[in-house]
């Protein structure tokens, strides 16, 4: 009767550790009988940093003229040296110094940190008009990326082609979270002018959208923190390994006696 006793501890004991599906589904706030409209008003304006690399490209009606200000990518992403490496395998461009500059051909420095890409542009467009005719400017983040870490199916660093990505992208690019992963008390980690923030989300909650901080910026960490289920079943598998061990201990000894 006792050992019924424990056993039946057991089994209340590890359904105990397991995942609730209360604590699984996403935004579970929003009502599910009805269709909800809201205005999207936390749209975010990519703004250039420090160690950004910047491609950029420059025509105007003279094109031997344009060709001296698109010399001079110094940075190249990929790092790859070799002679007969793919030239599409790497991109090179301009980085900005931690004066918040780029340095550009016959223009010298220009400010571009806390700028928009649009507004990088503008700036470069306006010195040009000194030396070209009609110039046109192409700029864009050539180093653009998100790393996503902890509780996912595919933790990694994450490039991203356009200039916006949302939290929600990017946890769908690293897979989504494990079912073992806290969902609401996902961790923002971001780099900015010298400071560093941390910022906290629930993924249970539809308020995760209307966020500042829902749309992500360059080299932005996503840490998914993993929840007691995971450990429950990452210690269970260690103690079971140890109780193997012992008994095949035991049995040695045993042999041996003998």
């Amino acid at each position: 009767m006792r050992k019924f006793f424990y056993l039946i501890a057991a089994v209340l004991l590890m359904s105990s550790c397991g995942v609730k599906y209360k604590s699984v589904p996403y935004f579970t706030d929003l009502p599910v009988d009805s269709a909800l409209q809201e205005k999207i008003e936390n749209k975010a304006i990519l703004k250039i940093q420090k160690d950004d690399i910047l491609a950029i490209t420059v025509s105007s009606l003279n094109p031997e003229a344009s060709a001296i200000f698109n010399m001079g990518n110094t940075s190249s992403i990929q790092g790859n040296n070799t002679s007969n490496a793919n030239p599409t395998n790497t991109a090179n461009g301009f980085m900005v110094d931690q004066k918040g500059e780029i340095q550009l051909p016959l223009l010298g420095s220009i400010l571009v940190e806390g700028l928009s890409t649009n507004q990088a542009r503008e700036a470069i467009q306006v010195r040009l008009n000194s030396y070209l005719k009609e110039p046109i400017v192409s700029l864009r983040l050539i180093n653009f990326k998100v790393s996503v870490l902890g509780d996912v199916a595919k933790p990694g660093v994450y490039p991203v082609q356009n200039e916006r990505v949302s939290i929600t992208e990017a946890l769908s690019m690293a897979g989504d979270l494990n079912i073992t992963a806290v969902r609401n008390n996902i961790l923002l980690i971001r780099e900015n002018q010298g400071k560093r923030q941390y910022i906290r989300f629930d993924m249970q909650k539809k308020d995760l959208f209307n966020s500042p901080y829902y749309y992500l910026q360059n080299n932005d960490v996503l840490y998914i923190q993993p929840g007691n289920a995971k450990y429950a079943s990452v210690d269970s598998s260690y103690r079971n390994v140890s109780i193997i061990l012992s008994a095949l201990s035991v049995i040695a000894l045993i042999i041996t006696r003998f």
